[in-house]
């Protein structure tokens, strides 16, 4: 196929799922809401099985419920009719998966989990299939076909039953009132996590803290700058933070002055600095860097002098 073909029918599939999944929009019942009802006030955990494509996406969803605060966990359907039916405990409810709802695996499940009286939710295309007929709640994901030329390869149908479940598991974060720091002790690991919970004070505390009075003469100023290593020192009047020196500065003045022996502090200063409070989010740090173009804010705790975070903090944690 010609370039011009392929990106073509890349954009008939798009367009099709598109549909497909606008169209679910419209499948939204009460059989849903009870749904989502169920699971909130549930004391157990959320099981979700399938077979096949659908299994793989059970594990997705499984995985978003457990980081937006509602406990599931995977089991396979066929794993489930061979010895781990002892995973589904008392209070839990099952989601199974399946979008003709009548495969074999789904029908000795199906049953299996209606003897234990466990609340059983259904995610299919059928709402007339076996699965459909034994649930107590269908979350219909019907699509009218798959993108496969063949109608045969699971692709537009995984898609819905992908969307249908990001739609429980927002509905239940709603419901739970699930807030982003919730939402940060369930991922406290990499770049997400941390902007989500790293503060400037967890940056300003491992940094040095470079300080100069405004009468401080310029060989100290300098010696302060390159002994705290970065690159920029505040300046204090008391204790009120009324300048900042950068690394820039001194290159300026050295590219101006004439005469540097009785230049002090106060006279290469930039007065009004960029300042943010020691409690704020790292990421609002990164954001007023970006901001302003610049490398190194003053942090403040209670208006008084904290220390400085500096944009290669930020790259080190991975906030960028």
């Amino acid at each position: 196929m010609e370039d011009v073909a392929i990106q073509s029918y890349a954009k008939e599939i798009i367009e099709m799922e598109y549909k497909a999944i606008k169209n679910l929009g419209s499948l939204i019942d009460n059989s849903f809401s009870d749904a989502v009802n169920a699971i909130y006030k549930s004391k157990g955990r959320v099981i979700i099985t399938g077979i096949g494509k659908s299994a793989v996406i059970a594990t997705k969803i499984v995985a978003t419920l457990n980081s937006t605060g509602t406990p599931a966990v995977f089991m396979h359907a066929a794993d489930a009719i061979h010895g781990d039916l002892g995973t589904i405990l008392e209070d839990d409810i099952v989601i199974c998966i399946s979008k003709s709802g009548n495969t074999p695996e789904i029908k000795v499940l199906a049953p299996l989990i209606k003897n234990f009286k466990n609340t059983l939710i259904a995610i299919t295309g059928n709402k007339e299939s076996f699965l459909g007929q034994q649930a107590d709640f269908i979350l219909n994901a019907f699509v009218e076909k798959e993108a496969c030329p063949n109608n045969l390869a699971p692709t537009t149908s995984t898609t819905a039953q992908l969307v249908m479940g990001d739609a429980l598991a927002v509905c239940l974060l709603k419901l739970r009132g699930f807030s982003s720091d919730d939402f940060a002790r369930f991922h406290p690991g990499g770049a997400l996590g941390k902007t989500l919970y790293l503060r400037v004070q967890d940056i300003t505390s491992q940094n040095m803290k470079p300080q100069v009075t405004k009468e401080t003469p310029l060989k100290d100023v300098i010696v302060e700058i390159s002994r705290n290593m970065l690159g920029v020192t505040a300046v204090l009047d008391q204790e009120e933070v009324v300048g900042i020196i950068t690394d820039g500065d001194l290159r300026r003045m050295l590219s101006s002055a004439e005469d540097f022996t009785q230049l002090k502090a106060k006279d290469i200063m930039s007065d009004h600095p960029k300042t943010i409070k020691n409690s704020a989010m790292a990421i609002e740090a990164l954001e007023l860097l970006e901001n302003n173009d610049i490398t190194q804010l003053i942090a403040l705790e209670s208006g008084k002098y904290a220390g400085i975070v500096h944009l290669h903090n930020l790259v080190k944690e991975g906030i960028i």
